[in-house]
């Protein structure tokens, strides 16, 4: 076991509604679709038109500007909606579901077996390779790119977060061929962030990073960070661990497989759990009936910090392993302010409920308040372990001051390492839109 990294600052939210450790199978919903908005700087061009058979595995879109990066159906069957918003804006691919219209074929093989070449050319022509990602910026990895190392977190410490343990159970030889094939995109190491008890403790082909703390310890930036930090000029990828099971699953059968276990979460589910489906599901195959009746709810694709607000008739994010339910909160609270707050939780001790650590909360959205002026109280430090001024940056972005950017970290951290920062804030900032800003602007002046 390697030497533990123990992250002092940061802060775990805890919630009511985390998913009990069963897993449900859902039917295959009769639609699915890719929508090109959850990819930053991703520029669509189409594959299909309306009413063409397509193959699971089969190009829906493609990159503009990389070509060779394509994003497949996830199930095979006819494309019924290419639903598009202001100046034509691809929105939607919309597939309607067919399980007699069979898979696209890949090569199977042993990775170990292959050339880095041929390995690439794999993921490439399948659709997976929009599942890594490169940091700096967050988006999806140039494959002309050669990355110092490649990065996976087992573990995510956000609230009501999905426990990847529970769902690599039984699963450990795909995940090594997984690893196997990733290892060979890289000329350095495959790491994998872990915990103390990890249950991945006998993958092989990696190096083990082993750390504790609380949020954001899972984020794969904060554990890049802390073991091996990004220079100007370096690039590192990451990919989560259910995106190393769908590779894995690629050279094992020779065919895409987007199976994907979502965990079900938040107050307002009437039985929190784990659920099987399929990418792209739509949002109703998972909610409906499974929601308490009380009040009004917001849905939202991903944890509550970080995660989308969506309706029920969306469909899942492509990177998301969660969806959590919580109450919207615009119901008028009578003299709130003067309330001691036993039973609210806060990031500082502006509540009692501060002296209950373990007991768990029913939050809602309410923001309590709105945007205020931005004023240095250095109360962002104390959710980011990293070596990094979060406000000078978030000031620097204001300011457009690219060489600012630059020396105070921008290469190192993207939306969800500042997500607890803009929970805590008492200037009710939105730090990650901020951020994001900055991130485009350097994508923009710098490539």
């Amino acid at each position: 076991m390697s030497e533990v990294i123990r992250l002092k600052k940061g802060l775990n939210i805890k919630l009511k509604g985390s998913a009990e450790k069963t897993l449900e199978k859902l039917p295959i919903p009769a639609t699915v679709a890719l929508k090109p908005t959850d990819f930053n700087g991703l520029t669509p061009k189409l594959s299909v038109k309306v009413d063409a058979e397509v193959k699971a595995g089969d190009a829906l879109f493609y990159d503009k500007y990389h070509p060779e990066i394509i994003f497949t159906a996830p199930v095979g069957g006819k494309v019924v909606a290419i639903n598009r918003g202001e100046r034509r804006k691809i929105l939607e691919v919309v597939v309607e579901t067919n399980e007699n219209a069979g898979s696209a074929a890949f090569k199977q093989a042993d990775p170990s077996a292959l050339s880095a070449e041929e390995v690439k050319e794999q993921i490439l022509k399948s659709g997976l390779w929009p599942f890594i990602k490169k940091r700096p910026y967050g988006i999806v990895a140039n494959p002309e790119e050669q990355p110092k190392a490649i990065y996976i977190s087992t573990f995510d410490t956000a609230p009501l977060a999905p426990d990847y343990s529970f769902i690599f159970g039984g699963q450990s030889g795909t995940f090594q061929t997984g690893v196997n094939a990733l290892a060979k995109l890289t000329n350095g190491k495959v790491n994998l962030g872990v915990t103390p008890d990890s249950a991945f403790s006998g993958i092989k082909n990696i190096e083990a990073n082993t750390f504790s703390g609380p949020h954001p310890a899972g984020n794969v930036g904060i554990q890049i960070a802390n073991t091996n930090p990004i220079n100007k000029g370096e690039v590192v990828w990451t990919i989560n661990v259910q995106d190393v099971l769908f590779i894995g699953r690629l050279f094992e059968t020779g065919k895409v497989d987007f199976t994907r276990t979502i965990a079900l979460t938040g107050s307002e589910v009437k039985a929190p759990k784990y659920y099987q489906t399929v990418l792209g599901a739509p949002m109703a195959s998972l909610v409906e009936g499974k929601l308490t009746d009380e009040g009004h709810k917001r849905i939202i694709s991903g944890n509550v910090l970080t995660g989308t607000e969506v309706d029920e008739k969306t469909y899942l994010s492509y990177y998301d392993s969660q969806v959590t339910v919580i109450p919207e909160g615009d119901e008028y609270e009578f003299m709130g302010w003067a309330d001691p707050g036993f039973k609210k939780f806060s990031a500082t001790k502006t509540f009692f409920g501060k002296l209950f650590p373990k007991k768990e909360y029913v939050l809602n959205a309410n923001m309590h308040g709105s945007e205020r002026a931005f004023v240095l109280s250095g109360q962002y430090e104390k959710f980011v372990p990293m070596n990094i001024l979060p406000v000078y940056l978030l000031k620097a972005i204001l300011a457009n001051d690219i060489d600012k950017m630059e020396q105070l970290g921008i290469y190192e951290v993207i939306e969800e390492d500042f997500a607890l920062c803009e929970y805590a804030c008492t200037s009710k900032i939105e730090v990650q839109k901020i951020l994001r800003q900055g991130i485009n602007t350097m994508i923009k002046e710098l490539g």
